[in-house]
């Protein structure tokens, strides 16, 4: 029966209907409307909150589950982008203002983290994946740097944009993986022994094999568009089936089988940044989208190593 609302779900490949990844809500709830740009949601179940960074407007914000207000968490945030939770639920964000990760102790402080590169200034950290040994992985493109919209204009010092590693033990950065046009979202397979990275410039995901030793293979390519218009990606998380759901600009949300395949879309009104599994179940999907935050309850939850 005809409902008059628009579809949410764009099926692809049978398998998006009979693993159910086109089930549960059919529209999109809307939390929140009044960021700039909003990037970096973070569902962070001790507080039963979702923190994410509106960049242009140098803040955090944090709506609350329980009461659904929303509020300021921080500001000014140094053009915060990508937030994430370490093994010991602390906070760690990518400052690309500030050009910088850190983390965020239990009793509020901030600690920084990782800020240049052998001596040279880092680009502007953009996403973080925390691996269960403790080590933060992280992309610094260039984004911030390129203008004052998301941070402040200046030459990049280290001419590149990688992929590094933060030691657990020692704390030093080291480099990961290089060669990308612009590395974003980062996500590591449910088994940890690959590291996807999306390359907005180069309209892929790659796969890379995480080396005993810290580092990363040359990667294959898991997923391609033309890199320009509508189809590039930012952030990508895993399901705990395996399904790679990447954040795909005006082209919605992409939902690809573990063999690379396109299974669907969720079709989103607004350009879509980031995307973030939480709530109670872990299966509620948080989309941060040009000025607003969505989200939708579904039939797959997060994987429990990239929520």
């Amino acid at each position: 029966m005809a409902t008059g609302r628009p579809a949410l779900y764009e099926v692809l490949d049978d398998r998006f209907r009979t693993e159910k990844c086109a089930a549960g809500d059919l529209q999109l709830e809307t939390l929140h409307v009044g960021s700039r740009w909003a990037e970096g949601p973070l569902y962070v179940p001790a507080w039963r909150q979702l923190i994410w960074s509106d960049i242009p407007n140098d803040r955090m914000l944090r709506w609350d589950e329980a009461s659904g207000a929303v509020s300021v968490f921080r500001s000014p945030a140094g053009y915060s982008n990508g937030n994430t939770l370490d093994r010991e639920g602390r906070l760690i964000t990518c400052e690309q203002g500030n050009r910088q990760v850190t983390r965020t102790e239990h009793d509020g402080s901030v600690t920084v983290l990782a800020d240049r590169y052998r001596g040279k200034r880092l680009n502007s950290p953009n996403d973080a994946a925390v691996k269960s040994d403790g080590s933060i992985w992280f992309s610094d493109p260039d984004f911030g740097i390129t203008s004052d919209y998301e941070g402040h204009r200046a030459e990049s010092e280290i001419g590149a944009n990688n992929i590094y590693r933060i030691d657990p033990h020692t704390g030093a950065v080291r480099l990961a993986a290089d060669g990308f046009g612009a590395p974003n979202g980062l996500v590591f397979s449910l088994d940890e022994s690959e590291l996807y990275v999306s390359d907005t410039r180069a309209g892929q995901i790659r796969a890379f094999e995480v080396r005993a030793d810290g580092t990363l293979s040359d990667g294959k390519v898991f997923a391609e568009t033309n890199g320009t218009g509508g189809g590039r990606f930012d952030n990508i998380r895993f399901d705990d089936q395996g399904h790679l759901w990447a954040a795909a600009m005006d082209d919605g949300v992409h939902c690809y089988a573990p063999d690379g395949t396109l299974l669907g879309r969720i079709l989103v009104p607004n350009t879509v940044s980031n995307i973030r599994f939480g709530g109670p179940k872990n299966n509620r999907l948080f989309i941060t989208a040009n000025d607003t935050l969505y989200s939708l309850v579904m039939g797959v939850k997060a994987a429990p190593m990239t929520l």
